[in-house]
């Protein structure tokens, strides 16, 4: 033993100054972290790591939170402020924030803790509205086009921006939420508790029950914060609009009332009592998906830029998860903060798994991991069932003629379209309601509609740089604005829009459409529901549902002139880079059309087509063949 001890003395002697000094180190560094935790939680840090705070002498709420917010461990003064040192109840309140997570005040509470987070909340469209206030300016004519960045809490009072105020201004996420209770489908912004606030059964009865007696019995259960995010806290602001909630779940809106659908199968009464109809659901809807499932932290909280509309936002596609030959993927490893706290929550298995990463942004679904065979699977987020992830069927892969189609142009099922929209403003209603300011007012914006309905979706292209995309387009805005209205002066100045908007319906189908929904249907070309006639001779007429628009003599649910060219200079939708079909793009679609009155979608010709064009099919026909004659 001596003899081992006088050879190896010197590493030994080494192993314990290094082990002393790195207990040194350990002991300097918490002492120096201690502060800086008491600092940015706003706790004070004990030796039995349980927080002190005289909010527990009156408050023994210590159920119902989730695991990294328990009031045991970061206190109750860093969510709620106040002064945690006082023990009369007054003093103990003051500075007190109720409801807090609200963006006026979120910088004091959420955001201590989650400074990124809120950075990229405050840039995000959701809380800036930009878009909405670009088209809204545009169509009253106080901008040249859609394309400006604004910011909703900044606009003041054009007609416009009272238009704005009226009718619009209330879903976003600075939209104070003042009232205690959980989300619901009349919820607007409310900054983070819009997607993180979650009511058990008990913290919504012993809420109740508090405010029934008159504050006096306090609850014991309190709302947890977490990342359990629902539909229903989407629902509030996007069964609105475009309607994507409501669209998803199978549901089209109607002008109907509550009383004429009581008892009515196939009808839906909301909380605001909008009356909807029953439509075929999203196909991810029907397997349980959430929305979250596809739309990830980073595209939901935004990743800290401006951008000026809705699909520049969002980076998730079809083919991230329905890929041709194989994902991209990443690694747990490599994955940015963000993406692994949300997976550590979850008690996501990444490790040693390949994760999907979406082609357009780079950014990690957390819910993806392909197996030791190279599969892909989904979570559910929901339910945590695994969804293998299907590649792109071989007919959209060999089909070359339509590489520019999105899929969602193909496999949308159906949606809502809007018509016979007029604006007037009304000076004399004194239950005016300034939804940004939250405050009555005298005077106000009202919307008359005079149609809903449903139908496959018109389609149109988008152009970014020198590519082309076919998407889903929707009557965005068939209206008319009584400019002179909120001068006094109805009728003097009326304005007419007939403006498409790019769509995405979130109706999707396994199944695509079929070749003549799209070939012979007069609505997906721009000119409105009706009929296509083709005469024997290849003359195609045109016989429109609707009747004509006096503003504009067009079919009241039209985009365009029935084959007509595009002009350069007009304006067609709600954005600069978005049009109908031009007349050549007509010419060739209502081609394969004809050639569809004879021959089926599935017969060897017009499968060849897809892969040489109709153009080299063409020169092949027999004299039977009648080609259209424009």
């Amino acid at each position: 033993m001596k003899r081992f001890f006088k050879i190896y003395r010197h590493n030994i002697i080494l192993i314990i100054v290094l082990f002393i000094t790195v207990l040194g180190y350990i002991y300097v560094y918490i002492s120096e972290l201690k502060p800086v935790i008491n600092k940015v939680f706003n706790i004070s840090v004990i030796s039995n790591n349980e927080i002190k705070e005289s909010c527990f002498n009156c408050h023994q709420q210590f159920e119902g939170f989730s695991n990294y917010h328990n009031p045991k461990i970061i206190g109750c003064t860093s969510c709620h402020l106040g002064n945690k040192h006082q023990f009369e109840k007054e003093k103990a309140h003051q500075g007190m924030v109720l409801i807090p997570g609200n963006l006026k005040d979120a910088k004091n509470t959420c955001g201590v803790c989650h400074k990124e987070h809120l950075k990229k909340i405050n840039a995000s469209l959701m809380t800036t509205n930009s878009g909405i206030v670009a088209v809204d300016k545009f169509v009253f004519g106080e901008t040249e086009n859609p394309n400006n960045s604004y910011h909703i809490n900044h606009i003041n009072f054009t007609p416009a921006e009272k238009h704005l105020r009226d009718l619009c201004a209330n879903c976003h996420l600075g939209t104070e939420k003042k009232e205690y209770g959980a989300i619901n489908q009349k919820s607007r912004g409310g900054g983070c508790n819009a997607c993180h606030l979650n009511y058990t059964q008990k913290s919504l009865e012993e809420l109740h029950i508090y405010q029934s007696s008159k504050k006096k019995k306090l609850p014991t259960s309190h709302p947890s914060t977490d990342i359990k995010i629902k539909n229903e806290h989407c629902f509030g602001c996007h069964s609105r609009s475009s309607r994507i909630s409501t669209s998803y779940e199978g549901w089209s809106e109607t002008l109907l009332k509550q009383h004429e659908v009581i008892n009515k199968k196939d009808f839906r009464i909301l909380e605001d009592k909008r009356v909807f109809a029953k439509q075929e659901s999203d196909v991810h809807h029907q397997k349980g998906m959430l929305c979250i499932d596809c739309h990830s932290s980073h595209e939901v909280m935004g990743d800290g830029k401006n951008y000026r509309h809705q699909e520049d936002a969002v980076s998730i596609q079809c083919i991230d998860c329905h890929f041709i030959d194989k994902p991209n993927t990443t690694t747990l490893e490599k994955l940015d903060t963000e993406s692994v706290k949300i997976a550590t929550l979850r008690k996501f298995d990444l490790k040693d798994k390949k994760i999907v990463v979406k082609s357009k942004s780079g950014q990690p679904l957390v819910n993806t991991f392909l197996d030791d065979k190279n599969n892909a699977f989904m979570i559910s987020k929901n339910n945590g069932k695994v969804h293998q992830l299907s590649k792109q069927s071989p007919v959209c892969q060999k089909d070359k003629v339509h590489a520019n189609l999105t899929c969602s142009s193909c496999h949308t099922s159906w949606a809502s379209k809007c018509i016979g929209c007029h604006n007037q403003f009304d000076k004399n209603d004194k239950m005016g309601f300034d939804l940004l300011s939250q405050q009555y007012v005298t005077g106000q914006w009202v919307e008359y509609v005079h149609e809903f309905s449903v139908s496959e979706p018109s389609l149109g292209v988008r152009e970014v740089g020198n590519k082309k995309e076919i998407k889903p387009a929707v009557p965005g805005m068939i209206m008319t604005i009584d400019k002179g209205s909120i001068k006094n002066k109805p009728g003097t100045d009326i304005v007419f829009h007939r403006l498409f908007t790019p769509n995405a319906p979130h109706t999707t189908s396994k199944k695509g459409r079929s070749c003549k929904s799209c070939h012979l249907n007069p609505y997906v070309l721009g000119y409105g529901s009706g009929k296509l006639a083709i005469n024997k001779k290849g003359k195609i007429e045109f016989q429109a549902s609707y009747e004509l628009n006096k503003n504009d003599n067009l079919p009241e649910d039209a985009w365009i002139p029935f084959l007509s060219q595009i002009e350069k200079n007009k304006t067609y939708s709600t954005r600069t880079n978005f049009r109908p079909f031009n007349l050549s793009e007509q010419q060739k679609i209502l081609t394969v059309g004809m050639c569809l009155t004879c021959h089926k979608s599935d017969e060897k010709i017009m499968q060849e087509s897809l892969l040489k064009g109709i153009e080299a099919i063409i020169t092949k026909r027999t004299n039977n063949c009648i080609l259209p004659k424009f």
